[in-house]
């Protein structure tokens, strides 16, 4: 069966496992060309509009726990949402990673925007990510405190879903006082095994909170690690963006190195130009002073 929500979409009968993330179409590959890297940020960006709408979704199923909206559908569609956002999590901070070990365009400009709109999706991250801990952890304790409620009150066939038993345990006590004062054993044989398939059915229904509890609590572990994996992230970058810094400084040099050199070469050509039409004007003087000088001391015919 499924279902569709606020929060995407999902197939309850394959349990948790199932969900639908933004993908880029290409998450591997050669170079750092513009195409990925807006495939990769619109995927980021995406993932992270579905995180925050889901959390609005859980803050609406979890403020209904213990109350008479409370159910056995409720709960699940809470872990299923609450699962299905996990992932979304887990491939958000994947995409992120991607993104930040894209090679870096050749353009100081567009090194620049890039970088930009990096952090900007980091923090956005950062922000949803806070807000489904907080919630994850909400919902936790509201399930420990329903699953210690449904323990105490076992000893009374206290089915923490519904009222309904309250009235069913009556008339099983009605049952139970009318057998007893008819004297039919077999009616009170029957009391016990309904009783007995009560308290089976709310040890089951213990037995699958808890597991429950559990599978959140190993959620919740998992937004731990992509913190911890965001904060080494960030700090890679760091490092990355000092040593592009660095490099543009060292080019810069180069460049005043290599623009002072150039301006030394046209001042060297300068001057033997210069020099060369020095000598070529002293050689032609030479060349007329000789000529007039045998202009003079030759006799005429």
């Amino acid at each position: 069966m499924s279902s569709r929500g606020a929060f995407g979409s999902y197939d309850s009968g394959e349990g948790y496992g199932s969900y639908q993330s933004s993908a880029p179409a290409v998450l591997s590959g050669g170079g750092g060309g513009a195409n990925e890297f807006t495939r990769l940020s619109q995927s980021v960006s995406n993932n992270i509009q579905k995180i925050t709408q889901n959390v609005a979704q859980l803050q609406k199923l979890v403020n209904q726990i213990g109350t008479q909206q409370d159910n056995a559908d409720l709960r699940d569609r809470l872990h299923q949402v609450q699962h299905y956002t996990n992932q979304l999590a887990k491939d958000t901070k994947n995409y992120l990673t991607e993104l930040s070990h894209l090679p870096n365009p050749i353009n100081q400009s567009d090194q620049k925007q890039r970088r930009i709109q990096k952090d900007r999706l980091m923090n956005d991250f950062t922000t949803s990510l806070n807000n489904f801990q907080a919630v994850q952890r909400k919902t936790a304790e509201k399930e420990r405190e329903s699953l210690a409620r449904a323990r105490a009150h076992s000893g009374s066939n206290y089915d923490p879903f519904s009222d309904d038993r309250k009235s069913d345990e009556q008339l099983v006590s009605f049952d139970n006082f009318e057998s007893l004062g008819r004297n039919d054993p077999p009616q009170s044989q029957s009391a016990q095994q309904s009783l007995q398939m009560e308290e089976d059915v709310d040890l089951e229904l213990m037995r699958e909170r808890d597991q429950s509890v559990r599978k959140l609590e190993s959620d919740i572990m998992d937004v731990n690690q992509i913190f911890k994996d965001l904060g080494m992230l960030v700090h890679e970058q760091g490092e990355v963006i000092d040593s592009i810094e660095a490099n543009v400084e060292s080019a810069s040099v180069h460049v005043e190195d290599g623009t002072e050199q150039l301006r030394q070469a046209r001042d060297y050509q300068s001057k033997a130009r210069r020099k060369k039409c020095i000598l070529l004007l002293i050689l032609l003087i030479i060349l007329i002073i000789i000529a007039v000088i045998i202009a003079v001391t030759v006799p005429k015919n």
